[in-house]
């Protein structure tokens, strides 16, 4: 049976915006006890954090859009890029995970979360690797067939 790369990275973005969606929420469940949430800035208004609201937009739009053309693209250029975006996500992950463990209180259960969706982006990293090699060998492959005929 043939590997689906394709497929495999559609999954593994998913569960990695799951992930991130319920890392999100997990942040915000204290206010739903009547607890308070760690703050990264005060704000008087959401114009105060539209910088930041635009970010998330954005770290979460990307994943959608690479799972978007992962559906209909193929290209070579493209599967560079998508291997590069999650070498730029895994990077990021990890760089959170290490940052928050310098907040206080350390939020363990965020940590595990973070841990894993962190090994989900290397699994990603991996299976996109994978995908942009495997163009470059059933590319010499055909080459090799067309040069052999010649």
């Amino acid at each position: 049976m043939a590997i689906n790369y394709r497929e495999r990275i559609i999954a593994l973005w998913t569960v990695f915006l799951l992930g991130t969606l319920f890392h999100t929420q997990l942040g915000l469940l204290p206010l739903f006890h009547g607890l308070s949430v760690i703050e990264s800035q005060k704000a008087t208004n959401i114009n105060d954090i539209s910088g930041i609201m635009w970010l998330m937009l954005g770290f979460f739009v990307l994943p959608m859009l690479a799972i978007i053309l992962t559906i209909f693209t193929d290209s070579k250029r493209y599967r560079i890029i998508h291997f590069a975006l999650t070498v730029f996500y895994s990077i990021m992950n990890l760089l959170h995970v290490v940052l928050d463990l310098f907040v206080q209180p350390v939020l363990w259960y965020q940590i595990a979360l973070m841990v894993l969706l962190f090994f989900v982006g290397l699994l990603l990293n991996i299976t996109a690797f994978k995908w942009m090699q495997m163009y470059n060998r059933s590319n010499k492959s055909q080459i090799e067939l067309e040069n052999s005929r010649l």
